[in-house]
């Protein structure tokens, strides 16, 4: 049976445990036959990545934990024999075989194979596999996860919870067995500012609106800091209006087809009291 990781994005607090423990488990330290020792620096077999989204005060990290996905029908494992996809479905290079191949290096598209010059030798996440042929359950980075974002088992045991998994790089012709949940989508969002009085509008009623269909897809209200917030808006362009009581209908243009949209200060204008 096939082993997957499963990272789910909404519970990754971005800790980084997963990549120090790799660190811990991997540097100055031989896995004969899986792997000699990692460098201190230089590599990440397993790497948190952020993403800072939109602007202050609307500001939102993604973290994104990635490492090699032991692809099936892995372009590392072509014309090198010195990769391998073992049994369980973890993907090693036997550090012995591949010295001096640092063409297996290219061979992966997602750039999760690393050089050791001081070794001469191609390196890459072995998925702990020295651990498990000890009787370890997982890997050192799934059991140094924390909040649970991080899971590591046989793919039929997640059942139908995978069926809305994402992976990385799926345009790249392989078929990747690290599966990731709840990948944030993108956000519109606001601090609405009643100018004359200088204050910001608590209570506004907000509607995002598609320009391509005048469909409303989402509604929300400013708080009591006068934010208004629209999460998980997939890529399009939008509309966003404003509406209260008191004050002059107000739509802003927001488009999110190449990342999120926020607007630091939107003025909200009263209605014109007539003597």
């Amino acid at each position: 049976m096939m082993k997957v990781f499963v990272y789910d994005l909404e519970k990754c607090n971005g800790c980084h445990n997963c990549q120090i423990a790799c660190k811990d488990e991997h540097v100055d330290n031989e896995w004969l036959p899986y792997a000699m020792p990692q460098p201190d620096t230089g590599q990440f077999w397993c790497k948190v990545e952020e993403e800072v989204c939109g602007k202050v005060p609307h500001v939102r990290v993604n973290y994104l934990p990635v490492q090699c996905n032991h692809c099936d029908e892995a372009p590392c494992m072509k014309g090198h024999p010195a990769v391998h996809k073992r049994a369980d479905g973890l993907v090693v290079i036997d550090p012995e075989e591949a010295k001096g191949q640092k063409d297996i290096v290219a061979s992966c598209p997602y750039g999760h194979i690393y050089w050791n010059e001081e070794l001469q030798i191609p390196q890459k996440c072995t998925g702990c596999a020295h651990l498990l042929d000890d009787g370890w359950d997982a890997p050192r980075c799934v059991d140094a996860c924390c909040t649970g974002a991080l899971r590591f088992g046989e793919e039929a045991d997640f059942g139908d919870e995978l069926k809305d998994a994402e992976v990385l790089g799926a345009d790249f012709g392989t078929v990747p067995r690290v599966y990731y949940l709840n990948k944030p989508k993108r956000f519109v969002a606001a601090t609405v500012v009643d100018l004359d009085a200088d204050e910001v509008v608590e209570g506004a009623t907000g509607l995002l609106q598609r320009i391509s269909d005048d469909a409303v897809v989402m509604t929300a209200e400013t708080d009591e800091f006068g934010d208004i917030w629209f999460e998980d808006v997939a890529p399009d362009s939008y509309r966003l209006w404003l509406k209260k009581e008191g004050y002059l209908d107000q739509a802003v243009d927001a488009d999110v087809t190449e990342g999120d949209h926020a607007i630091p200060e939107l003025p909200f204008f009263r209605v014109p009291v007539r003597k």
